[in-house]
């Protein structure tokens, strides 16, 4: 069987697939939103392709990344997403391939996540789909919102051990000046089999062995950036990081965050950078929140749900939260996957133009909000 490089003339079997799975595929769909040449593109000017061992030629990049794709809405490891693509007619479609086609192993899938991953082209590629949207009149709003998350790993130590465990906010209790100043220390983990970027974080009564993952929104949920750090590292210290691969226009209306991003470091960036200050401020022992300050607060707060939701929807639709990969790079190029596969799984939804917006004299190409009922 002949492996594929790019779509090609279709067969006759091919052509009754596509009449097939033409209507209602959630995959024909993300193919109408995005352009995947710019996309392409990137990915060949960073996977080194060569031929194999028995000199055949190698598969297409973008064939691998649309199976990556696949397994982030899919929940679905390498192994099971080569299944699923050799059962699957409307995913065998996506990927440019015909029926003829031989399918990329599970051991290629994870030499090219590996790849990229090693070349840092996977924040490119979510730049790149953003740029995509634009062109396809969904809307990302300038102004962003700011939250943190857990992603938890397995590969930590079977045997008893004894940690030092960074106390979640605990910063929280310091004046702003003072958290960036704050430290974790831990004890090296030395077992084998254990991740030795992952940390510990206690949240409440709870434990958890990670990483956590930042992201910036617009007022879509669409995600814009991904910052990835240990697990114990505080929120405020990971804001300077996620907004650095912002442009000031993006964030010029504002950084919208809770009180744990507080600090006179992140205070001092906006202010540099032009950026509207819409940081919650927090009390500080025997130094109560003004009544100016309360209100600021819960008008931040009702604007946060939008960050929210973008966090449970990917653990809804994706199961994320957790991670079967080891090491801080090869995660955080997780997150930037869930990232481009949450915002395409909204996009089909968001770029319908509606038939009285039509009437209303709005054209394809124009930029609309979309605000969603509360």
């Amino acid at each position: 069987m002949k492996r594929t490089k790019t779509l090609s003339a279709m067969s006759f079997a091919s052509y009754d697939v596509e009449r097939r799975t033409r209507k209602g595929s959630f995959y024909a769909q993300v193919d109408t939103i995005i352009d995947w040449k710019p996309i392409s593109a990137i990915i060949d000017k960073h996977y080194q392709k060569g031929l194999s061992a028995s000199g055949e030629k190698p598969y297409d990049g973008l064939l691998l990344f649309k199976m990556l794709l696949i397994g982030m809405w899919n929940n679905l490891s390498d192994v099971k997403v080569e299944e699923h693509v050799n059962d699957s007619l409307s995913a065998m479609k996506f990927c440019g391939m015909q029926l003829e086609d031989s399918v990329p192993s599970y051991s290629v899938l994870s030499r090219f996540r590996t790849e990229l991953t090693e070349k840092k082209a996977f924040d490119l590629l979510l730049v790149k789909s953003i740029i995509s949207w634009k062109k396809h009149r969904i809307i990302i709003h300038q102004g962003v919102k700011v939250d943190a998350s857990i992603t938890q790993s397995s590969f930590h130590s079977k045997k008893p051990k004894t940690f030092e465990i960074a106390q979640d906010r605990k910063e929280d209790e310091l004046p702003e000046e003072e958290v960036e100043k704050q430290e974790h220390f831990f004890k090296e983990v030395a077992e084998d089999g254990v991740d030795k970027e992952a940390r510990w974080l206690k949240k409440g009564t709870k434990t958890y062995f990670g990483y956590k993952k930042q992201i910036a929104v617009d007022d879509n949920g669409l995600v814009l950036a991904v910052h990835t750090t240990a697990a114990n590292e505080h929120d405020s210290k990971g804001l300077i990081p996620l907004l650095e691969k912002l442009d000031n226009e993006r964030i010029k209306e504002g950084v919208f965050t809770d009180k744990g991003y507080a600090s006179k470091a992140n205070r001092e960036y906006l202010k540099g950078r032009k950026s509207k200050d819409r940081i919650q401020h927090k009390a500080q022992r025997n130094k109560p929140l003004s009544k100016w300050e309360r209100v600021f607060n819960k008008l931040i707060s009702k604007t946060r749900w939008v960050v929210e939701r973008t966090f449970g929807s990917q653990k809804r639709w994706f199961g994320v939260g957790v991670t079967r990969l080891k090491g801080l790079a090869k995660v955080h190029t997780q997150h930037i996957l869930e990232a481009i596969a949450y915002n395409l799984k909204r996009s089909p939804k968001m770029e319908i133009l509606p038939a009285f917006l039509l009437k209303k004299g709005f054209k394809k190409g124009d930029l609309i909000k979309i605000v969603p009922k509360k």
